[in-house]
């Protein structure tokens, strides 16, 4: 062989080399496709076998503690200041109050939000977020069946042993860096996770799960009376659907038929559960999360001084069904009463 054909030859493989290489980035194994819809629809879900098996430390559900007994004094009768459960009898209160302590932060346990000194005491801000966060759990269960149906939330839903739920958001300036030539910017071209890196907005949450725009990309009529739908509401809606696909880990025809992404007709029912889902983390970001402004200290606010917020990535956390669909909820009864459910007895 000659000189030539050596180097060539050894061209070739390093080109090989580099080319497996390259390739081994390429998701693996083999993606998995479910039929979603009717046949010739192109409604099939894809899903990555190893992606699916990395989430399952994430949907580990812990084991509830035994039911406790109805009978016996009510908390509000033997506790000093309970507002929330003190209907409850005591073995219930009890039980109730060590699953949470474990659900949201099993570390530092009661004194994370007590002063063990004082349990009646509310000078810890944790305390009086997470009497809020009980109201709106109960808020959840009662009134949102239309998105949770009877599988219900907890507080480990969102919480999973972590103090602050992994999944939440800020409002996000839009101008970082002031005016310029361009105008309003409204957050394009500055990748975020939430839009999966692209110049989409990446704040497709304050239009539609704070303020209440119309969820939109083109209109059923024409210019220049009836199309009152602009680019900037669909880049919005654009943001907001890529960040629920991430959230549930679903293709867009989880929800949607491709036939027409505008219409209702032939959609499938997850549709509907995701119209509600929508509508119920605006009311629980307005009612019960933005209200707490003034309880939160200033290192727990966002760079423009708000709360966090919640959105699908909040209880889904990359799964179509918050924890695998497991329900929780149902070993936790006192959690499925309506939110202004008084004590039927008077706290001490």
């Amino acid at each position: 062989m000659s000189h030539a054909s050596t180097l060539s030859a050894r061209w070739a493989t390093l080109v090989l080399l580099a080319l497996l290489t390259l390739l081994s980035g390429c998701e693996r194994p083999f993606m998995e496709s479910v039929q979603h819809g009717y046949r010739g629809t192109g409604m099939v879900q894809i899903y990555n076998p190893r992606i699916l098996e990395a989430r399952q430390d994430n949907n580990i559900v812990p084991v509830s503690l035994p039911p406790a007994p109805a009978e016996g004094p009510k908390a509000a009768l033997v506790f000093k200041n309970v507002k929330v459960l003190g209907d409850l009898s005591v073995p219930q209160f009890t039980r109730l109050m060590a699953s949470i302590s474990t659900w949201i932060n099993p570390q530092e346990g009661c004194a994370y939000c007590h002063d063990v000194t004082n349990f009646a005491d509310d000078g810890k801000y944790t305390k009086v977020v997470a009497r809020r966060m009980l109201e709106m759990t109960r808020t959840i269960n009662s009134q949102w069946k239309t998105h949770v149906a009877e599988t219900g939330v907890t507080c480990f839903t969102c919480h999973r042993g972590n103090a602050i739920p992994q999944q939440v958001w800020f409002r996000s300036n839009p101008q970082p860096y002031g005016s310029n030539f361009i105008g309003d910017k409204a957050g394009q071209n500055s990748p975020e996770a939430v839009v999966d890196y692209t110049s989409l907005p990446n704040d497709p949450f304050t239009p539609f799960l704070l303020d209440k725009q119309e969820i939109r990309v083109n209109s059923a009529t024409a210019l220049p009376t009836g199309n009152r739908h602009s680019i900037k509401q669909a880049e919005w809606t654009y943001g907001l659907m890529t960040h629920a696909s991430l959230a549930l880990g679903v293709n867009c025809t989880y929800c949607h038929n491709t036939r027409s992404f505008q219409s209702w007709q032939g959609n499938p029912p997850q549709r509907a559960v995701a119209w509600y889902g929508i509508r119920m983390a605006r009311a629980l970001n307005n009612e019960y999360l933005e209200p707490l402004a003034n309880v939160f200290p200033a290192h727990r606010k966002g760079e423009l001084g708000d709360v966090a917020k919640a959105n699908c990535a909040t209880c889904h956390q990359g799964d179509y069904k918050p924890l695998n669909g497991a329900q929780m909820a149902k070993d936790f009864p006192e959690l499925q009463l309506p939110a202004d459910a008084a004590p039927s007895v008077a706290a001490k």
